[in-house]
């Protein structure tokens, strides 16, 4: 990690990002943190949440910062771990509840749970379980925007266990090849399942396989939400412009396990020393001084935020318990066959 270069980044907050929009990333962040927080609740000792829950405690800055220079129209096509996606698009978190509680009125009606969220009105089409599974779509709706010649742009985000599907680089290969508006952002946390990278891939560095395509590639501090920001409006920009894809890869940690709300210490996957560093780099802690710092936000204002976030959170609990599951009657609607 260049650590002299992220530092180097953040300095150019006057000149490429305003206060508002920092402020404005800070409270994205941590929306998602605190949502994921409760979730983890939730999980245990008697869950409330049946379906799976893939946590993305942890990541909360590159959701933001890729997010914060998007359009409404803008398409983003999430994974698994979907629920930081969503939010920073602009999802609703009382249809984010009522999704994971299995209600008619979650974003998905009830039919997705926590891997397929969707929300068509913020520019969400669609998460999927299946690895590197989005990836050729975003790619197809890339290749829509370009035929209709609309200035839309198409972001898919990825974890590095994606990198070793086929379809990762034919998808690549297409996108530059027809210079298409998407960016790929794969979220590197070190661990694919279960598997740390060091034992799947021979060569770690993922930005660097843009080359091959003839593409940018960049790696960048994952965890510096001024960084992801950066990084990200110049890809869709360029994105924008009919320039082409950009991969940017952000190198980040999830603090939970692959699945639900613990550690996975006991597993013997990764050790409390690694945990206890990452979690040392928090990325809302880090911005959070930043802000206090320079007298951006007062300790007050930052209080009245974090009050506001866990009313908002608690309201939405209440609303997805209070919501009906889908009527059976209904199971086939919505269900189309060709």
């Amino acid at each position: 990690m260049n650590n002299k270069r992220s530092k180097l980044v953040i300095n150019k907050v006057g000149e490429d990002i305003s206060p508002m929009a920092l402020r404005a990333m800070y409270v994205t962040m941590l929306r998602i943190r605190k949502a994921e927080e409760k979730i983890a609740d939730l999980l245990q000792p008697d869950p409330e949440i049946k379906c799976p829950v893939h946590l993305y405690i942890g990541q909360e800055a590159v959701a933001a910062g890729v997010c914060a220079n998007l359009h409404t129209d803008d398409y983003v096509f999430s994974t698994h771990r979907s629920h930081g996606h969503y939010i920073a698009k602009g999802g609703a978190m009382k249809e984010l509840m009522a999704e994971l509680y299995g209600r008619a009125t979650g974003c998905s009606r009830g039919r997705g749970g926590s891997m397929h969220l969707a929300s068509v009105d913020v520019g969400l089409p669609g998460s999927s379980a299946i690895v590197a599974g989005t990836i050729p779509i975003a790619v197809g709706a890339a290749l829509a925007f370009s035929l209709q010649r609309r200035d839309t742009v198409s972001v898919v985000f990825f974890g590095d266990g994606a990198v070793n599907e086929g379809i990762w680089y034919e998808s690549l290969n297409l996108a530059a090849l027809k210079k298409l508006p998407v960016v790929f952002v794969c979220e590197n946390n070190l661990y694919s399942t279960h598997m740390p990278i060091v034992t799947c891939l021979s060569d770690i560095n993922i930005a660097k396989k843009a080359e091959i395509f003839n593409m940018p590639g960049i790696q960048i501090d994952g965890n510096n939400v001024v960084e992801v920001f950066l990084a990200a409006k110049g890809a869709i920009e360029r994105a924008r412009s009919g320039t082409g894809p950009t991969l940017i890869e952000c190198l980040t940690y999830r603090w939970r396990g692959h699945v639900g709300r613990d550690y996975d210490l006991d597993k013997g996957l990764r050790s409390k020393e690694e945990l206890d560093y990452w979690m040392g780099r928090c990325p809302i802690k880090k911005l959070e001084k930043f802000l206090l710092d320079r007298s951006i936000m007062s300790e007050s204002e930052k209080n009245q935020i974090h009050n506001n976030i866990e009313k908002e959170i608690e309201e939405a609990i209440v609303f997805a318990k209070e919501s009906p599951y889908p009527d059976e009657s209904k199971l086939l609607s919505n269900v189309f066959k060709s």
